[in-house]
Formats: structure tokens, sequence, C-alpha cells
């Protein structure tokens, strides 16, 4: 029997494609539902898997428009459930306060933000999540899930950095920015190319790589061959409604 499920709602970078999202990734065990980022396009296409009145909590990882574009209109929709009943609690937006961009994570009575840490240690009903600082322009936080005996890490965005390998060490699945190819590596400052997520994943030991903040140029199976040989395990780019259960 697993312990939680994990599912891709949005994965590109930037901006989303036709029909798709940018990064939003939605976490469930026991009753529980948790998104990891809300971006461009994610609720029209979440709402295909569950009521907006059944998230608990968000977990953003920074405060970048293709990562919380969509968060506004989910306060919104989180004031409307609780004036309808559908909602009992407030929505619950964890975020880090190294931003001005914190500030706008609570709405009245119906949406709270909560901070975290690098220190942080955050229970979400069965989920436990730890975050580490990554290597972007803006501070932005990798996070570690776990649930049961099983956990992930989600990198957010972040260019080649050495302390993320131990923080990742041996996890079931590396969910890893992928955003350049591996001939335009270093192009782009706090994003890493495929070569370097493979090499991240090999070197945390990690079960299962999950290439995803793609990009829109390029070949996506150039993408996958240059993180699968870097990393030498089950490699996959993320696509809509991707789906693991951990």
């Amino acid at each position: 029997m697993s312990s939680f499920s994990f599912t891709v709602i949005g994965h590109w970078g930037a901006y989303p494609g036709p029909g798709e999202a940018c990064s939003c990734y939605l976490l469930q065990a026991s009753g529980t539902s948790i998104l990891l980022d809300c971006g461009s396009g994610s609720l029209s296409l979440l709402q295909r898997i569950l009521p907006l009145s059944e998230i608990d909590a968000v977990v953003l990882s920074h405060y970048h428009a293709d990562h919380i574009a969509d968060l506004g209109c989910l306060q919104y929709a989180a004031r409307i459930d609780m004036d309808l009943g559908r909602r009992k609690k407030p929505l619950k937006i964890y975020g880090h306060t190294e931003d001005p961009g914190f500030a706008a994570l609570s709405y009245l009575e119906f949406a709270l933000g909560e901070a975290y840490g690098p220190e942080s240690e955050l229970r979400i009903g069965p989920f436990s999540l730890g975050f580490a600082a990554t290597a972007h322009p803006e501070p932005c936080y990798a996070t570690r899930v776990s649930c049961g005996g099983a956990s992930l890490v989600y990198t957010g965005d972040t260019g080649a950095l050495p302390s993320l390998a131990p923080f990742a060490r041996g996890t079931d699945l590396l969910v890893c920015e992928t955003s350049l190819y591996d001939e335009y590596r270093g192009r782009i400052p706090g994003h890493m190319c495929a070569g370097e997520a493979g090499a991240l994943a090999r070197e945390a030991g990690a079960g299962m790589l999950l290439a995803t903040h793609l990009p829109h140029f390029g070949e996506h199976p150039v993408l996958l061959r240059q993180a699968s040989a870097a990393f030498g395990g089950r490699t996959a780019l993320a696509s809509l409604y991707w789906k693991m259960e951990l």
C-alpha cells in the first residue's frame, strides 16, 4: 500500500503551454491534499481531479509568477467556499519571509500565511516537510516531503548546488527543475540543465528522477536523454497528470 500520491498539475517554466500550466504539484494522503506551488493555469486543471475546497494547504517555493500566479484566485475560491459552507477551515499558505511577497499570502480570514525557513519542520496532516535554500536570483527553497516510509524532494528553481545532494539523499522521487539543454549549461542563472539535474539525482541516490519546469524550445526527448544519461537511473519528463504512488 502506498504512503501518498503525487500528481503533476503544471510542469512548464515561465508560462504555460496551450491547455496546460506552470509549476503545480498535488500531494494526497489520508484525506489531506497539499499543493506544491500554484503556477499559472493550475486551478483550472486541478478541478478535474478534486474541488478547490479540498485543498488543505499550499507550500510555495518562491514568489515568481510562474509559481504563484493562480494563488490569488485560490484565495478567492477559499472565500466563496467558506461562505457557502463547503470549506470549514481557512486555507493555509506556507512561504518564506525573505521576500515582500510573503505579505500577500494571507487574505482576510479565508487564507492564512504561515512562515517556514531552512530549519523548519512542518506537519500537515500525515506529511512532514523540510526545506533547503536553493541557488536562485530570488530567495527560493527546495522541499523534502515525507509520509509513512516514502519521500520526495522538489527542488523549486535552482542552479547546480552541492548542498542539494545531501538534502535529497535517498529520496524515492526527485522532482527536479530541468530548464535547459546541456549545451545551454550556465546560460540562465538559477536554473539547471538536464545533465546537472541527472547528476544531482545520481549524487543523491534518488530512486527516480522527474524532470520538470520544462523549456519552451528544443526537443524534449533530447532533454530526457541528457538527464537520463547523467543519472543512470529511472528518468521521466513531467507531463499533465503524471502520477506516482509512493
